[in-house]
């Protein structure tokens, strides 16, 4: 691991990168923002997965990319150059990679575009698997790139200079390779002089809307005000929220919205107050194999999330039980519209996936 200089902007490091000639992985350990800026160089299966699973790299298409890089160092250090072991030994990272989050469909998804680059080749030598591998890693990555910045251009064009924006959690650069989803639009707008007005719930139990996106938002120079979770009432009665712009972790094909909890909480808020609720989404995380968000897996975290994690002795009476699901789910018809790389989708979603789906085949 390495401690890094407090004086760097937290903008100018990469959330994901890997560094091939150390077969390492490297992150920035979220868990220790915005105290603490340190990168984590991980090598081992073990590793990887427990910073996924630990949050320390988080948001759904930072956790693909990583997951990317990932399976890749992991399958180059599989000694073979037999495809049958060395496909075989691949699934076992596949699966294991794969347990880490069960609610962000960005890491299987990464996982099985990984894993069908090695059946695409199996009559080639393993050793140029290995090596297709890590390019579409980085195309990976790349793309996630273009895919937030289109996101963030569709988004700026539900908005106007000088708009109230409340966002929820973390779906930033942190949660990207850059740019990020829900402050894409945020970020274009700071580019072109918006002057937008952003506040940004702490979202509990783990205050990623506090530790990371009030972070990297006043880094970039936005004006950025941050709430407690139970605030946002009093903001869109105020009259001072314009739009609200959250990311997602999981899409259902009716477009049920998985993301972290509170979500439908700010939905709910929206819809009461008339305030246009986007959910800003890569079309990777569109699941349509997942007919509704009652069908979406929600993980649960463990209870000292919500005891005693951020405090110098526990909040909570011991032994008191705890109910700390990581994600919930904001039903369809509270969601205004979904914001892709290729566009704004409105309702019916389920007609609008297709004609999205239907479109990228015929042009590919």
């Amino acid at each position: 691991m390495d401690g890094m200089g407090q004086n760097q902007n937290i903008m100018e490091y990469e959330t994901v990168a890997l560094d091939d000639a150390d077969s390492a992985l490297v992150v920035i350990d979220q868990t220790k923002l915005p105290a603490v800026t340190e990168l984590l160089r991980l090598h081992t299966a073990q590793e990887i997965w427990d910073a996924i699973y630990l949050l320390k790299v988080r948001g759904a298409p930072a956790i693909g990319v990583a997951a990317a890089f990932g399976i890749y160092l992991l399958a180059k250090g599989i000694n073979t150059e037999d495809y049958d072991t060395f496909y075989r030994k691949f699934c076992e990272y596949q699966d294991y990679l794969n347990s880490a989050r069960p609610t962000a469909v960005n890491l299987s998804w990464a996982l099985n575009r990984m894993a069908r680059v090695c059946v695409e080749n199996r009559t080639l030598p393993v050793a140029e698997i290995k090596r297709r591998l890590r390019e579409t890693a980085q195309t990976m990555k790349e793309e996630d790139i273009r895919v937030c910045r289109a996101i963030g251009e569709h988004g700026l064009s539900l908005v106007r200079p000088g708009d109230g924006i409340l966002t929820h959690c973390n779906a930033g650069q942190l949660a990207t390779c850059k740019y990020g989803t829900a402050t894409a639009p945020i970020y274009l707008g700071q580019e072109r002089g918006y002057h937008f007005r952003v506040y940004a719930d702490e979202t509990r139990p783990l205050l990623q809307g506090a530790r990371l996106t009030a972070y990297e938002l006043q880094a970039s120079g936005v004006d950025v005000t941050l709430i407690c979770d139970n605030m946002c009432a009093a903001v869109m009665r105020n009259g001072w929220i314009n739009a609200v712009f959250v990311g997602c972790d999981r899409v259902a094909a009716n477009g049920d919205v998985a993301n972290k909890i509170g979500t439908s909480v700010v939905a709910a808020v929206a819809e009461r107050y008339h305030v246009p609720f986007y959910v800003c989404a890569p079309t990777s995380t569109i699941d349509r194999n997942t007919p509704t968000g009652a069908d979406i897996v929600i993980e649960e975290r463990p209870a000292r999330e919500v005891t005693d994690m951020w405090y110098g002795q526990p909040v909570a009476p011991a032994g008191v039980k705890v109910y700390n699901p990581a994600f919930d789910v904001t039903d369809n018809e509270l969601v205004t519209a979904i914001v892709t790389e290729y566009g704004v989708l409105r309702p019916p979603y389920e007609a609008a996936f297709r004609r999205l789906f239907d479109t990228q085949k015929e042009r590919l």
